[in-house]
């Protein structure tokens, strides 16, 4: 209930309030400027093993004279971790703004009302194809925030043939989600992790396909078990009697052309060219950045965009993703703080003499359960990456976790959780497109989720126990 102000007026209802981001950030920031001056300081002596990797060297944990962080410190140390950071950075801008570029194209709205059209009469298959179709798009390309306009075509569609609202938000969010949080190409979560991790940049591919298959069918499985109920009984609808305004049916539905054909295979090329160059040539960030850049440019020419075109829809391609791309620097503003004042390896010691005590099965658990907790404050994938990374990396290689397995537990660890947190802005986004309240979603989509949190666990218990690498 609201409280009635002085002037006889009604108070809202409390609501929750989550700080943005970059409060939360900054917060840990200060907080971590502070521990300088209480953590007592101490470093590892560091080597690189035969793959070029810098490892910290167990058992050789000692005390250092302390050196805390100043006042200015804590405000320089966000253009530090901004420099430390720019190489990923500049990177996510360049890859968003090429996906900014196939976006404008129209070539992906056009392929979803195209397989909707060509499935006329066999709607109940449009659930599992459209969904996989998301869940590429988040597997290989990381699309989130990208795919949020499509709920405005499926869910009137979806309430058309006589599903809900809810079938129609989770064939996009659902679908990009489980693609996103198994994702075996992704630039923005799997890319960095595994560039912070110093391993191959997309190692690891045939594991994680497997993965996706298995937490994409699920999915798709759950849903389908809704919508086939919610179609023989619409007061099945998690929806009934809420008095939601149903949707109108969309008036057009674009259908794929020559040019959008010719769009995707330039996409298709890119992702093979993608696959063999981290794979035979050792591509890194810069490599890839460049075949993106290369993929953007070629497919708005074939779209007939104007050069002006292209620039612009690059930029707005890299102005969806700049809190995702900067909040990279901000955390890793963290790390310099506690490097700087000589208690990361403290830190770490700490974790390790802890961690290490116990079975390293459980110790990967335990990296998955951390990361799982983590995300609820940070929800950006290459944030909560360039956050936890640094410390999880040389954690894995004193505990005895290969540093894939330790990327895999961030990676499930990162995106379970977008698809029901309310810190998830793109998420919240959607189910306000869709209409749909908060509280009727997360009734809904629950059990799903347990589902998805057992699932991780057991992948990345397989993972250490097959020595994933």
């Amino acid at each position: 209930m609201g409280e009635t102000n002085k002037d006889g007026s009604r108070r809202g209802k409390w609501k929750l309030y989550v700080p943005h981001v970059y409060v939360i950030l900054f917060s840990i920031i200060v907080i971590s400027a502070m521990a300088t001056y209480v953590i007592p300081a101490g470093q590892y002596e560091q080597t690189e093993d035969k793959n070029g990797r810098t490892i910290v060297i167990d058992g050789t944990y000692h005390h250092v004279e302390q050196s805390p962080a100043s006042f200015l410190d804590v405000f320089q140390s966000i253009h530090q971790g901004m420099l430390n950071s720019a190489s990923i950075i500049f990177y996510i801008f360049i890859v968003g703004g090429s996906f900014g570029i196939l976006h404008a194209s129209g070539a992906i709205p056009a392929a979803v009302g195209s397989i909707s059209k060509a499935m006329k009469g066999r709607e109940y298959l449009l659930i599992p194809l459209l969904m996989t179709f998301f869940a590429l798009s988040g597997a290989m390309l990381g699309l989130a925030e990208e795919t949020i306009p499509y709920i405005t075509i499926l869910v009137p569609l979806m309430v058309l043939i006589g599903y809900d609202s809810i079938v129609g938000a989770a064939i996009v969010l659902l679908g990009t989600s489980a693609g996103f949080t198994a994702a075996f190409m992704n630039p923005f979560t799997v890319g960095v992790a595994q560039g912070i991790a110093q391993i191959p940049i997309f190692s690891g591919l045939g594991f994680r396909v497997v993965l996706w298959f298995i937490f994409l069918s699920v999915s798709i499985w759950y849903v389908m078990r809704y919508a086939n109920k919610v179609k023989k009984d619409p007061k099945q609808s998690v929806l009934y009697g809420s008095g939601i305004k149903e949707f109108d049916a969309p008036e057009k539905v674009e259908e794929l052309t020559t040019r959008h054909k010719l769009i995707f295979l330039v996409l298709l090329a890119t992702l093979a060219g993608l696959a063999v160059g981290v794979m035979k040539y050792g591509w890194y960030l810069t490599e890839i950045a460049g075949l993106f850049l290369l993929m953007g440019i070629l497919m708005g020419i074939i779209a007939k965009m104007k050069m002006d075109a292209i620039a612009e829809a690059f930029i707005e391609g890299c102005r969806v993703i700049v809190m995702g791309a900067l909040v990279v620097g901000v955390a890793n503003a963290i790390l310099v703080i506690l490097q700087d004042g000589k208690v990361m390896d403290t830190i770490l010691y700490g974790f390790s003499s802890s961690i290490g005590e116990l079975p390293s099965g459980l110790a990967a658990f335990g990296m998955y359960i951390v990361q799982c907790a983590l995300n609820f404050i940070v929800p950006s994938g290459s944030g909560q990456a360039a956050l936890t990374m640094p410390i999880m990396v040389p954690l894995s290689d004193l505990v005895g976790v290969t540093r894939q397995t330790a990327v895999l537990a961030f990676q499930f660890g990162d995106g379970i959780s977008n698809i029901f947190t309310p810190t998830s802005g793109y998420f919240m986004a959607g189910l306000a497109l869709a209409r749909i309240p908060w509280s009727k979603w997360v009734k809904w989509i629950f059990p799903l989720i347990i589902i998805h949190y057992v699932l991780g666990a057991i992948f990345v218990t397989v993972a250490h126990m097959i020595g994933f690498s």
